[in-house]
């Protein structure tokens, strides 16, 4: 039998989708799965071994100018790649109307979520069948449940593999016990934690033994990454460098703290100790998932507002850092101080990493 998925984006949404190809592949030793993904996260699905053929879109790149991508010629060899198997399965597992068009343009009988249960009701016009699965379980547990009924095999929920091959993420397989990586970049401003927040935690790391690795996407995380390492000679910003190679960076440190962002979703999946930092994210439905994690939610009544601008009314929230005074935004974060998060984090740790 053989599968398509649809799930181009976002990293975090694509992790999301791997515990329900591990129950899939266990369940059905025939089965093999093909997978539609963004070009950018291409690596990670090939990471899982139920997965044959990665096929790369580049949603992202050709919407930039629609007019010159309805006439290019690789949007045609796209579509003819992906219509030069007939699927017995096509299982969009994103929810939107994009994930929808590709779903129907290739050849076999597309399922999906139901209208209510998905972000984008429209995308259901584009499937043969449709499933409703809870709105308010987490988003690993829903997909889950997507597979195992299109596919009909039961799965133990207690359990949670993402089946990644590690040995393709990194070879050697060296831990570095006294190695960290703070994973502080992020999409939206709301979910960024305060940068003299991760300063003073780095100095707090530092002082403990560990050395830090700041990774980072664009200049902006670039010019943050030095900020929060000036003056502390053991975190190093590291070279720009590909999804694989923060994933090795990742699998090779003994822990990681990380924002609201889909690293910290590989991070768990790479069964990585991980504390997460939630603001105005809900981590009950989108959180990382699975063992050796620690979520820190806001105690602040307005959290979680699900927005990418704040708009809490109070009074402002001001903190200090070797001195200097700052405003604490977004305010959500103030119940997340960094000797707190540094002594919740511990907890991750072995007990001789610190020796």
């Amino acid at each position: 039998m053989r599968v398509l998925i649809v799930k181009v984006s976002s990293l975090g949404d694509i992790i999301h989708t791997l515990p329900a190809v591990t129950d899939a592949h266990r369940a059905h030793r025939g089965l093999s799965f093909d997978w539609v993904v963004e070009e950018n996260f291409v690596d990670v699905p090939s990471w899982h071994p139920a997965v044959d053929r990665v096929i790369p879109v580049a949603i992202r790149r050709w919407r930039r100018n629609l007019w010159r991508t309805a006439l290019n010629r690789e949007v045609r060899a796209f579509k003819k790649t992906l219509q030069t198997e007939r699927y017995d399965l096509v299982i969009d597992a994103q929810g939107l109307i994009k994930s929808g068009i590709i779903s129907r343009m290739s050849r076999g009988l597309t399922i999906g979520l139901s209208n209510h249960t998905i972000r984008e009701p429209l995308a259901t016009l584009f499937y043969n069948k449709r499933y409703s699965v809870p709105w308010e379980d987490h988003a690993v547990d829903r997909i889950r449940q997507l597979f195992s009924r299109a596919l009909k095999h039961d799965y133990d929920k207690d359990e949670i593999n993402y089946g990644l091959d590690t040995s393709l993420v990194d070879a050697e397989s060296i831990v570095n016990h006294k190695q960290l990586v703070f994973l502080h970049g992020t999409t939206w401003a709301t979910k960024h934690w305060p940068e003299s927040y991760w300063r003073h935690l780095a100095h707090i790391a530092t002082d403990n033994g560990y050395s830090v690795l700041l990774p980072w996407g664009n200049e902006a995380e670039r010019q943050r990454a030095e900020r929060v390492a000036a003056g502390n000679e053991q975190v190093t910003v590291l070279d720009r460098m590909p999804l694989k190679g923060v994933a090795r960076m990742i699998y090779r440190s003994a822990g990681v703290i990380a924002v609201d962002t889909g690293l910290g979703h590989l991070a768990a999946a790479l069964s990585k100790p991980t504390l997460s930092l939630y603001g105005p994210t809900n981590p009950g439905l989108s959180g990382t998932f699975g063992h050796q994690q620690i979520h820190m939610k806001s105690n602040l009544n307005c959290s979680p507002c699900v927005k990418k601008v704040c708009s809490y009314s109070g009074p402002g929230v001001s903190d200090a850092f070797q001195g200097k005074q700052f405003a604490v935004e977004p305010p959500c974060f103030a119940s997340h101080q960094p000797e707190t998060v540094w002594t919740q984090f511990e907890k991750l740790l072995p007990m001789n990493a610190s020796s």
